[in-house]
């Protein structure tokens, strides 16, 4: 544990955002399995899911979680499943 008050604010602010990012990547990563698993099996949800993957991973690069050329990959292996 640092001994800076600096230091000991960043400890915390890294714990915080850290956790939030993992919740989000958590989500997202949720989502477009749900998606994958549901255009294999042509299931009748299967475009709204994808719609919800598609949002997760918009969100998850404007937030910086993951590249953008990691989310548009992602998306476009989905439409092509789909």
């Amino acid at each position: 544990m640092p001994n800076i008050k600096s230091a000991i604010k960043r400890v915390k602010q890294n714990a915080k955002a850290s956790a939030v990012n993992t919740q989000a990547k958590s989500t997202m990563r949720t989502a477009v399995k749900k998606a994958d698993t549901a255009a294999l099996n042509s299931e009748v949800n299967a475009k709204d899911l994808i719609k919800t993957a598609i949002k997760q991973l918009d969100k998850a690069a404007s937030k910086g979680l993951i590249h953008k050329n990691t989310a548009s990959r992602k998306k476009a292996q989905l439409m092509k499943k789909a």
